[in-house]
């Protein structure tokens, strides 16, 4: 358990609420002895997937990584999906070119994703509304004046939407 000023923190890049998920996933694999391990492994990690910042959600990317390589006494043994995603381009372009070999690896003879990843999506909306309007409709339910309302709360809450609509 960290507590106050440690200078291995600023070395190893990580920022607060990775750290205590670190420690979480160490405890849970009854590794908590190799914190400093992976302390050391995360700036390598990160060096790897092109220097992505450690931010919501590649921080945790990064430390999963990090100690699975720990974990597994050799890195990249395992290769997290999550980590597999930032390799292939999934999660845009990296501030600098991740390691040509692990991404070699992880393509297996394919092409990164070279585009705005969301640019590969099939659009859903109007697909979605057409759903929304045919439920309502054996629902009896009435749809906003401005219809595109209820379909959006419906795609943001997919499990309760229906329901609020039904109800309001």
């Amino acid at each position: 358990q960290l507590k106050g000023y440690d200078s291995r923190i600023l070395v190893a890049q990580v920022p607060g609420g990775m750290l205590t998920n670190l420690e979480s996933q160490l405890k849970q694999q009854n590794a908590a002895d190799k914190l400093d391990q992976v302390l050391a492994e995360i700036p390598r990690v990160r060096e790897d997937l092109g220097f992505i910042p450690l931010v919501t959600p590649t921080s945790q990317i990064v430390g999963t990584q990090a100690v699975l390589n720990v974990l597994t006494g050799e890195r990249y043994k395992t290769i997290a999906k999550e980590t597999a995603g930032i390799l292939k381009g999934e999660y845009g372009h990296t501030p600098v070119p991740v390691n040509a070999a692990l991404q070699a690896r992880v393509l297996e003879g394919g092409a990164p994703v070279t585009c705005r990843p969301a640019d590969l999506l099939k659009p859903e909306l109007a697909e979605l509304e057409a759903d929304v309007r045919r439920q309502a409709q054996e629902k009896g339910i009435t749809l906003a004046g401005n219809a595109i309302d209820d379909v959006l709360t419906v795609a943001l809450f997919p499990q309760i939407g229906l329901k609020f609509l039904e109800n309001r």
